[in-house]
């Protein structure tokens, strides 16, 4: 079957989720809850589409033709006969019983709720849904019509014809999937995310390198090893006998924290807190902004040339 699809909230994941839709040809529904987050929506998808284009990776026809298949709307009964549904509300508890109280009114009696849901576990979602067995996670990573990973996360009550039903509409949008039996914080890339976050800053703070050498050993070591091979492929090649001496080596010298760190207790105190505030880790008034955007999304050019755009 072809699944009719729907993205409730109009955020950036919304937006970026519509962007990947409809760049495959397919129509999508959006649902917001203001009009100025509707032109948000609408700008956003438009600019994904410039952006596209300024790579040479779409035209102009393909950004008409796929902007005639988005509808945005703040109408829930537009979910109507849509048989796949991408909640993309914000994280919590009375916002998502709200968008799942809504999909059961209006979508088709059959219709999948795939959380994008970074942080909530999938077993307290399914409570918040008159239909539990037909949720399950399906988290994206931002830019999410660019970043192919999607965490797929069941739970004690989801139907395996969802999980599969799923599973074959993200491979037909070009995504490449990994599932998990049950949740756990951070599933698996932020949790390995927050385990370099964590041990980055300690290194700072111990006054050992800075961010940017960081970032640069991240860039060219780790980044470029773990994109053509992967880590526990490097795991097994480097051997279990010289792997066990490393870590007898490194891990008690490891960051153990289980407390926020300094650098960011004293970034949320003082209005220091990243890209948005102008100051983190970095001076964001030396970055441009644009070339940024760029730098985020252009390791995923080549995927994008796989999507079946509309013409």
């Amino acid at each position: 079957m072809r699944e009719q699809i729907a993205v409730y909230g109009s955020g950036t994941i919304g937006s970026c989720e519509a962007t990947l839709i409809i760049g495959h040809g397919v129509p999508c529904t959006v649902i917001g809850h203001s009009e100025r987050g509707l032109d948000r929506c609408r700008n956003a998808v438009a600019q994904n589409w410039d952006d596209l284009i300024a790579e040479g990776l779409a035209t102009e026809a393909n950004k008409q033709a796929a902007l005639a298949l988005l509808t945005v709307t703040n109408d829930p009964a537009a979910l109507k006969d849509h048989t796949f549904v991408f909640e993309a509300v914000t994280e919590g508890a009375a916002e998502k019983q709200s968008a799942y109280a809504a999909i059961a009114q209006y979508a088709a009696q059959d219709a999948i709720i795939a959380s994008c849901s970074s942080s909530m576990d999938a077993e307290i979602l399914a409570d918040l849904t008159p239909c539990p067995e037909r949720l399950l996670i399906a988290h994206p990573f931002q830019p999410v019509h660019m970043l192919p990973l999607v965490e797929v996360v069941r739970h004690r009550r989801t139907q395996e014809e969802v999980v599969s039903r799923t599973l074959t509409l993200l491979e037909q949008l070009h995504r490449q999937v990994v599932v998990l039996n049950r949740s756990v914080p951070g599933l698996l890339v932020n949790r390995f995310a927050q385990a370099l976050f964590r041990e980055s800053i300690y290194l700072i703070e111990q006054g050992v390198t800075t961010a940017a050498d960081i970032d640069r050993a991240v860039k060219y070591a780790v980044g470029m090893r773990y994109a053509s091979i992967g880590l526990l492929e490097y795991f097994d090649a480097v051997g279990f006998q010289l792997e066990s001496t490393i870590a007898q080596n490194v891990y008690p010298d490891l960051c153990g924290t289980r407390e926020l760190q300094k650098t960011v207790l004293e970034g949320l105190a003082s209005g220091k807190t990243g890209q948005a505030a102008g100051q983190g880790l970095y001076d964001w008034s030396k970055k441009d902004p644009d070339d940024f955007r760029r730098r985020k999304q252009s390791p995923y050019f080549d995927g994008v040339r796989e999507w079946t755009m509309p013409e």
